[in-house]
């Protein structure tokens, strides 16, 4: 895992190439480097910062230069093995063992033919002398980022936002679209940018520079073509394919440890990592007793030890007790755009403490909630149409008697009742936006009281795109459909962008051996009622956990990689949530009222709606804004 930055035709794009490479420099101690070269009237450079994970010597520096072709190269590749005997079998030699150097080689042979034939996650730029062509790629499912920005013939590209921000801020503009994004979800979609001169490289496809200053764009991979295909084929030896995938997750040159919450999806990948890596580390986290109680936290622990007892795991326990008012300003630059979701701590973390035991990898659970519909979500919209058939005369007083519940009393908070509230939110909805309501964090109507009121066609802007987006498939599985939806919106826009922000903060790199083109292939030829049987969710992934896992672990309560949030907000964060309502940018600049915040507070402080995500969420994107207004400081 590395970071990675250039220019191509960009007046002083040596320079600039510097100092955005510098910028990365968290994504990368081990080792940095740049390549010049002439194109057209002007120059091309790429810049690198290396965190050696495979080949550590000289071999694997870059940028890797090698007949007339440079790379830059963000990531790993799982099957870089087989590659390199297939390409050594056609007569290719190799200086060195990295991955980056199979890459370099599969290109010089099959151009963007080998794009489909890459196996992981990666972000990278190539740049060939002959043609004076500069290529751009990230990979299919969007596990690495890449930010790029154009500007009449040049381009400008890096691995995280905040570069571009820092070095460019001056000629930046906030996309005030993508901030009424970031407040519906708490998290940037994919497909936009939090300004608009940037944007982000889709996932599968590619980005071609040329010398005359025209750009073509190709795509090379397809995740709604997969799960249709997939829809059509036998159901997968889901175990068998995990397993594998796990086991090529493992392929590293330095120590690999695991996440472990207790929970299911990080129990078995830890489970299947000990058996390949006996000894395996594996890193948890507690909160503190008062916080955890308050909040209705399950107790994970307990889970996490079983498992780490069970497979002679090396278990490190991180109790999370942090200084958020220090925190949270740090995170918020850390994470490029504002991103609401309090997990990116914990990641920070858990990270920062394996970096520090001399752990550089990280295996992580993430992507098997949106591939095998393990969210709570996913149970409620199939119950929801349940619900609906129920006669209106008998629906009506459950919702106004659970209206009237508190969510929390002064001493705890009330989950069922939480959970109750947001179910019949959208419970009568239409499927899209029943499905859109249930992760979401406002309605239309809610958005727009929030809202100065020019920003009402981006609140309509933002709701078409979603449709869109979930309408966009020819699967009639409706399980699946919202599989297809979050691992197109949900997963490449909040979950892979906070685990790569975060964990990269700390130096370290994680791999999601369940976001695998494999295992999504797998998936999708599992049919929804398979996935959901009854009232449980996840249940194809159970059945296979359960050839290594106890029982008790693969149907133990679905656990919750968060945080404390409400005990946060009533006591370190509180003054702070005073400030912003009052004094805040957000406010100021109008683009936010004054009163529609206050109400929020007092909801939540009164314990009739549980508002603390929202208000988490305002504080992340106060943050963000001061930032991208005045200045990112790290």
């Amino acid at each position: 895992m590395c970071g990675i930055a250039g220019t191509y035709l960009w007046t002083d794009g040596g320079p600039l190439t510097d100092r955005l490479t510098k910028r990365l420099a968290h994504r990368g101690p081990d080792g940095s480097g740049r390549y010049a070269g002439a194109v057209a009237d002007g120059e091309v450079h790429l810049g690198h910062r290396r965190l050696s994970i495979l080949d550590l010597s000289e071999t694997g520096a870059q940028p890797m230069v090698l007949d007339g072709f440079a790379l830059t190269y963000n990531g790993e590749l799982y099957n870089a093995p087989e590659l390199r005997a297939e390409l050594e079998s056609a007569g290719v030699s190799f200086r060195g063992t990295s991955d980056t150097e199979v890459v370099l080689q599969a290109w010089r042979r099959w151009g963007t033919d080998c794009l489909p034939r890459l196996r992981g996650m990666f972000a990278f730029g190539v740049f060939e002398e002959r043609t004076g062509e500069l290529t751009l790629v990230r990979d299919q499912l969007g596990i690495k980022p890449l930010f790029l920005l154009r500007r009449g013939r040049g381009v400008v590209f890096s691995s995280e936002l905040k570069a571009l921000a820092t070095e460019l801020g001056d000629s930046l503009r906030v996309d005030e679209t993508a901030l009424v994004a970031s407040l519906l979800y708490y998290w940037v979609p994919d497909g936009r940018c939090a300004y608009r001169e940037a944007e982000k490289l889709p996932p599968g496809t590619w980005l071609r520079c040329l010398p005359d200053g025209r750009v073509r764009r190709g795509r090379f991979y397809s995740i709604r073509d997969v799960a249709e295909q997939a829809a059509h084929e036998p159901e997968a030896d889901l175990a068998e394919v995990v397993a594998e995938s796990t086991r090529k997750h493992l392929l590293s040159d330095v120590p690999v440890a695991t996440f472990l919450s207790g929970g299911l999806d990080s129990s078995y990948l830890t489970a299947l990592a000990a058996r390949e890596q006996p000894g395996i580390s594996a890193y948890t986290i507690g909160f503190r007793a008062e916080d955890a109680k308050f909040e209705a936290m399950p107790d994970d622990l307990r889970y996490a030890r079983q498992v780490a007892s069970k497979f002679g795991v090396d278990l490190h326990e991180i109790e999370i007790a942090p200084k958020v008012l220090d925190l949270l300003p740090r995170m918020t630059y850390h994470l490029d755009e504002p991103i609401g979701d309090p997990a990116a701590i914990n990641t920070f973390l858990i990270c920062t403490a394996a970096r520090d035991a001399g752990v550089k990898v990280m295996l992580s659970g993430m992507g098997a909630d949106e591939l095998f519909a393990g969210y709570r979500k996913h149970l409620a919209n199939l119950l929801a149409l349940r619900y609906q058939r129920v006669p209106g005369g008998v629906r009506s007083p459950v919702k106004s008697i659970v209206d009237r519940l508190p969510v929390a009393t002064s001493r705890r908070g009330l989950r069922s009742v939480r959970f109750a509230k947001r179910f019949l939110s959208f419970a009568e909805l239409p499927e899209e936006t029943a499905f859109r309501r249930s992760y979401t964090m406002y309605d239309r109507a809610e958005l727009l009281e929030l809202l100065d009121p020019d920003l009402a066609p981006a609140v309509d802007d933002v709701l078409t795109e979603h449709a869109d987006t979930y309408h966009d498939t020819a699967l009639t599985d409706f399980v699946n459909r919202m599989c297809l939806a979050d691992a197109r919106l949900f997963l490449p826009g909040l979950n892979l962008t906070y685990t790569d922000r975060s964990s990269m903060a700390a130096s370290t790199e994680v791999r999601v051996p369940f976001v695998d083109v494999e295992v999504v292939k797998a998936a999708f030829s599992i049919p929804g009622n398979h996935k959901i049987v009854g009232r449980q969710g996840k249940v194809a992934l159970k059945e296979a956990a359960s050839s290594i896992l106890p029982s008790e672990i693969v149907y133990r309560p679905k656990g919750l990689f968060s945080a404390p949030l409400r005990a946060w907000m009533s006591r370190d964060l509180a003054p702070l949530v005073r400030e912003v309502v009052n004094e805040g940018e957000l406010v100021r600049s109008g683009l936010l009222r004054r009163e529609a915040l206050q109400r929020l507070v007092d909801e939540d402080a009164s314990g009739r709606q549980d508002r603390s995500k929202h208000l988490w969420h305002i504080l992340t994107l106060e943050y963000w804004y001061r930032g991208a207004t005045e200045g990112f400081t790290p």
